[in-house]
């Protein structure tokens, strides 16, 4: 059985930071590209960085120079460093494990039909300014 937990999300002041962290189960974790998505109270969902099998890594333009997304495939753990946190990064964080390149994982996170694959049940961020 696949289970993907989420874990570190909180609430915080504008600038301050937070590191989420997502722990897998039932499947070969460093064989799998990973990811994270965000998604706000009546907003689109939005894809936020991912991470191939061999560390290469995609951030969306939004979050480029404050989040750093990696693993640790001894403890089958993804990560996401945030830093400088804005109001507007506030949502639900998930994590998902998925195929295909990151490019197009991104892409099929931000369109409107359902998303497939692997994710959890999310962990709530909050930002104030």
């Amino acid at each position: 059985q696949v289970q993907l937990v989420e874990s570190g999300g909180g609430s915080v002041q504008a600038g301050e930071s937070l590191r989420l962290s997502c722990t897998a189960s039932g499947y070969p974790f460093s064989s799998r590209s990973m990811g994270w998505f965000r998604q706000a109270p009546g907003k689109q969902r939005e894809g936020v960085a991912g991470i191939t099998p061999d560390g290469t890594t995609v951030s969306a333009d939004s979050v480029k120079g404050r989040f750093t997304i990696s693993k640790d495939d001894a403890k089958n753990t993804l990560y996401l460093q945030m830093h400088n946190l804005k109001p507007e990064d506030s949502g639900m964080y998930y994590c998902a494990a998925f195929v295909g390149t990151i490019h197009a994982w991104l892409r099929q996170v931000t369109s409107p039909a359902p998303l497939g694959g692997y994710k959890g049940q999310g962990t709530q961020v909050t930002v104030s300014s």
